[in-house]
């Protein structure tokens, strides 16, 4: 049986005292909401905080507030089971409820929190293993060693974002917003998220984020989707995921266009040349083909997690097509 680590646990009623907290414990020091991802990566050894600051006492970031017409914004506490079961967002945002919705099985998304699935850690065959297991290889520069074991004379750890939430988020041009005892701000998802499996988020270790803010849907002009391939429907994490926003004139040709990657690189994957692909055309047969081929080049999978690399950059075409089909269907 792997155990937690020892460590000094604190449940604070307000984010003030949240953010206090940690810096006060810093650098030693962990929030956690869910604890999906942090509690095993703490019994695997990966991550060791002396002090754990609970968030789910915190009214405010549980709460679901405005509305499609100005933005919705979503408390980072909400549970993936209150996001994809959400009237408003199933009915308005339903990329974001149906990629709440294929995490992992309804236990976990009973816990897991769309914070916690934003800053999802990076995933690796490698690195997602026990201390024991780790330690009999030799360990990986990810954590305690020097070395990438999927790209060995890499400088760099190539451990992947696999996160459900995350491709929507810089699909759809959401926001999240930073909390610490500095002050707040406010960024872009797209600028939330690094190449980088050790360093993979522009977020400082005592920021908290508070609030996950999708964008307003002005007289319906745009619709978005998400699709997921994994071995097996009901737990996986992706090996693939695909996010596209597709923006829509008066006239019903395409007007803008995002398509982004996820489960591909350390980062969300946006293919601008995918994107480019079908603006000005009406999401035919053949702009979603050339958009499909477009995201098919750039698209490196890694030979990190499940599949083979040569299978899953094959079905970034197909998914691609399946994702600009469902907003095609959507439009109709």
């Amino acid at each position: 049986m792997l155990r937690l680590p020892r460590f000094r646990y604190h449940e604070p009623v307000t984010v003030g005292e949240a953010v206090r907290l940690f810096a006060e414990a810093a650098p030693d020091a962990a929030y956690v909401a869910g604890g999906t991802d942090l509690y095993p990566n703490m019994k695997r050894r990966q991550q060791t905080p002396g002090t754990v600051i609970a968030l789910h006492r915190i009214p405010e970031l549980r709460a679901i507030t405005g509305a499609p017409e100005t933005g919705l914004t979503i408390g980072a506490c909400v549970t993936l089971t209150e996001l994809a079961a959400h009237d408003t967002v199933r009915a308005r945002y339903p990329a974001v409820a149906h990629a709440a919705h294929v995490v992992s099985t309804p236990i976990l998304r009973n816990m897991g929190t769309i914070g916690g699935n934003l800053l999802l850690d990076t995933r690796c065959n490698y690195y997602d293993q026990n201390y024991e297991w780790r330690k009999a290889i030799a360990f990986c520069m990810k954590r305690d060693g020097a070395i990438c074991w999927v790209a060995p004379s890499s400088p760099r750890c190539w451990a992947v974002q696999s996160s459900d939430g995350v491709p929507v988020a810089v699909a759809l041009g959401a926001d999240v917003t930073l909390v610490s005892v500095r002050g707040t701000r406010r960024l872009a998802a797209s600028g939330l998220y690094r190449n980088d499996g050790i360093q993979y988020l522009e977020k400082a270790p005592d920021e908290l984020l508070v609030a996950y803010h999708l964008p307003a849907i002005a007289n319906g002009g745009w619709r978005a989707s998400y699709r997921k391939l994994r071995r097996r429907d009901a737990f996986d994490f992706p090996v693939l995921g695909v996010a596209a926003r597709v923006d829509f004139a008066p006239d019903g040709s395409v007007s803008a266009a995002r398509v982004v990657l996820g489960a591909v690189a350390s980062y969300p994957q946006e293919i601008p040349e995918a994107g480019a692909a079908i603006v000005g055309t009406r999401l035919d047969d053949g702009a979603i083909g050339a958009a499909a081929d477009a995201a098919y080049r750039p698209a490196k999978p890694m030979d990190n997690t499940d599949f083979t690399l040569s299978w899953r950059k094959e079905m970034v075409r197909v998914q691609v097509q399946r994702a600009l089909q469902d907003i095609r269907g959507q439009a109709r």
